[in-house]
């Protein structure tokens, strides 16, 4: 299987990207994983709603350059289902079985994603009605891809 997460911005923060390379490292037995990061927009402290919905169209623009007919896209979304790690472990497997190669997650800049994102993914995950700043989000989201085959497999890990 092969996964890839595409994401705005860049990692700034070493502690987030040593975890970050600690999971790859880590999935590398698992699946074949990339991290397609596109360029985030500045936006200003009092921005306008207006303004906040143009910098989201311009993230997205850059993302759905990468997202890929024949692919399963789940973008990560406040508003979307949530599910514990055994169920996503399941809708990995099952993808999986159902013939599906390759599966793109889809994290949005500081503001989220557009709603022309939004229509291109087969699924919409939340993982709280928190919102997480999006360089920790990555690393959220790799250690549950992760945690989903240690539990696919069957092998122990921490609960």
């Amino acid at each position: 299987m092969k996964i890839s997460v595409l994401t705005v911005g860049k990692i700034k923060e070493s502690f987030y990207k040593q975890a970050i390379e600690e999971f790859q490292k880590r999935l590398g037995r698992y699946c074949k994983l990339e991290i397609i990061e596109v360029a985030d927009e500045k936006t200003p402290d009092c921005a306008s709603a207006a303004e906040e919905m143009q910098i989201k169209e311009r993230e997205g623009q850059r993302l759905l350059k990468y997202i890929r007919e024949d692919a399963w896209v789940c973008a990560l979304a406040i508003s979307g289902n949530m599910m514990d790690s055994e169920e996503l472990s399941e809708k990995i497997e099952k993808l999986g079985i159902q013939g599906i190669s390759h599966i793109q997650f889809v994290i949005g800049g500081s503001l989220g994603l557009c709603d022309s994102v939004l229509k291109h993914a087969d699924f919409k995950l939340s993982f709280s009605k928190m919102t997480f700043p999006h360089q920790l989000m990555r690393v959220i989201l790799l250690e549950q891809i992760y945690r989903s085959y240690r539990i696919m497999r069957k092998e122990p890990y921490h609960k």
